[in-house]
């Protein structure tokens, strides 16, 4: 008899065969809740609603002080460069990433995974401290929006904005002189030229980080409810077995050229593109070939005043997932 399960998570294609059935972990019954981000990490890091989900991975790293309830597995359904996250008003003056120190920045939330991740870039790369800033936080397009796990980072300046600010209305205004933020601010896309990116070209700068560093960043993993997980122990392999297949079956039509299954006309080129540059399995999931992007990410979080110490990765996840049987 299978177990039911929900899970939490946004409409990849890398989990579509979790959603449309194609794909079903063993011995589960599976009900795939397709939510947008924002509301699933709110309700099952404020009040557990879900088996398992989707979730930041700097929201479950921040947990694991304060004794998690949740136990991931080394699934990574979100990565995505950043570069091209940072925004600046035209007129602030901001002309390259190191007149960022000592300005206002917008920030949804200090502990979201792809502010952690432009901070510690931007301090490892173009000589910005994390304190050389202020950070404001709140919501990007509507007010109102608080840290979802509360932090107090040491030596860091974080002010909330007005109840019924919103950090787009302040980064045209100049308000704030920029915004880091993995959603595109709603001025950008309408080609208001107050708001402009950092960088002229994020493409080049990101293929360009890559090239150093072999990190594709990741953003968020999936997590079980520890009390869960500790009772059926075998769900996190089942759940990674599963996710991994999905994941292969969506990687082999990337290259597609019968029937596309994108509206863009060249996704096959740029597939073809992207693992000339980051290899065949750019994407992977479990511990290796993840080490590298962990282990950083990982630093950050200590550096950046969200965990008491540097965890090791392995620290992260479930220990049914770190090695492989061989028969």
């Amino acid at each position: 008899m299978s177990r039911p399960l929900t899970l939490a998570c946004w409409d990849y294609d890398r989990t579509a065969a979790l959603a449309d059935g194609r794909v079903r972990p063993e011995g589960v019954e599976l009900t795939y809740l397709s939510l947008p981000i924002e509301e699933t990490f709110f309700r099952m890091a404020r009040f557990r609603e879900f088996d398992a989900a989707e979730l930041s991975l700097s929201s479950y790293v921040v947990s694991l002080d304060r004794g998690s309830p949740f136990t991931a597995i080394p699934v990574f359904p979100s990565r995505s460069f950043r570069h091209n996250g940072i925004y600046v008003n035209a007129r602030s003056g901001i002309e390259s990433p190191s007149d960022l120190a000592g300005r206002v920045v917008g920030i949804p939330e200090y502990q979201l995974t792809a502010v952690v991740w432009i901070r510690g870039i931007l301090a490892d790369f173009y000589d910005v401290p994390v304190t050389s800033v202020t950070y404001r936080t709140g919501g990007l397009h509507s007010p109102g929006r608080q840290e979802k796990l509360a932090v107090n980072p040491p030596d860091v300046t974080i002010e909330p904005i007005g109840l019924d600010d919103t950090l787009d209305d302040m980064l045209v205004s100049g308000t704030i002189d920029a915004l880091y933020t993995p959603r595109t601010p709603t001025p950008f896309l309408q080609g208001d030229p107050v708001v402009r990116r950092l960088f002229d070209d994020p493409a080049a700068a990101e293929m360009e980080y890559f090239k150093a560093t072999g990190i594709f960043p990741i953003m968020h993993t999936l997590v079980l409810r520890t009390d869960l997980y500790e009772e059926a122990r075998w769900l996190a392999r089942s759940l990674l077995k599963a996710c991994v297949e999905a994941k292969q079956l969506a990687e082999s039509r990337l290259e597609e050229t019968a029937a596309p299954i994108s509206m863009l006309p060249w996704v096959y080129e740029e597939a073809r593109q992207v693992r000339a540059v980051m290899g065949r399995d750019f994407w992977p999931y479990g511990l290796k070939g993840n080490e590298v992007a962990l282990r950083t990410f990982l630093r950050y979080m200590e550096e950046q005043g969200l965990a008491s110490r540097r965890y090791e990765p392995a620290e992260l996840f479930a220990p049914e997932t770190a090695d492989e049987f061989v028969i």
